[in-house]
């Protein structure tokens, strides 16, 4: 083997590492946020995004539209869902229960509707679906994926969490982490640690 070839192999391998470090450096763990929850102190939270992407919607339900000015220097959950997903069905019990108790803290859960067949991009059926299933926060209407696409987002349910700067310090996508999820929003609100949490009506 060629001295040029054994050079750019170990290049390659020196870059992987540093690829596969930066990204153990940006990933949020549980022990990480167990800490910052104790202590309010959020610094040690990665920053993932420095600019939180335009929501871009065919319509409003819930709200008048909201743009970046509106959300500036809240906490803002964004909710990429479709009414049709029945794994999105079982994160809206903790979404309704984290806007009840921390609007007033600052939170703002933004609610993405992007169809994935054609009767869920009908506006008239996500209204039944909000008015039946008792949904308040604000929900953006995604038909055409527009949304969707500035946040190169691929899940339903994804979660994406950002700071009162609009920097994103926290993700998940799927089910399940509702306490991690739940103990990012209290850091990010710098909420008492002893005030009570959300409670989740199933």
């Amino acid at each position: 083997m060629s001295t040029r070839r054994r050079s750019l192999i170990a290049l390659i391998a020196l870059l992987a590492v540093a690829i596969g470090a930066v990204a153990v450096s940006r990933r949020t763990t549980p022990e990480t946020i167990s800490t910052i929850t104790a202590t309010n102190d959020v610094t040690s939270l990665p920053v993932l995004t420095d600019v939180a992407p335009t929501v871009t919607a065919s319509g409003w339900l819930n709200t008048a539209p909201l743009d970046a000015q509106d959300l500036a220097g809240k906490v803002v959950l964004y909710d990429f869902w479709t009414f049709g997903c029945i794994n999105c069905i079982h994160t809206l019990s903790h979404l309704k229960a984290w806007d009840e108790r921390y609007r007033a803290d600052g939170l703002v859960v933004l609610s993405i509707h992007t169809p994935e067949f054609s009767y869920e991009a009908d506006p008239a059926n996500v209204q039944r679906f909000l008015i039946e299933n008792d949904i308040r926060y604000p929900v953006a209407l995604d038909p055409d994926s527009v949304t969707w696409r500035a946040f190169a987002n691929r899940y339903w349910p994804a979660f994406y969490l950002h700071d009162r700067q609009g920097k994103r310090r926290y993700q998940h996508f799927g089910e399940g982490a509702y306490e991690q999820t739940e103990d990012t929003i209290r850091a990010l609100l710098g909420v008492d640690p002893n005030s009570p949490r959300a409670v989740v009506v199933t």
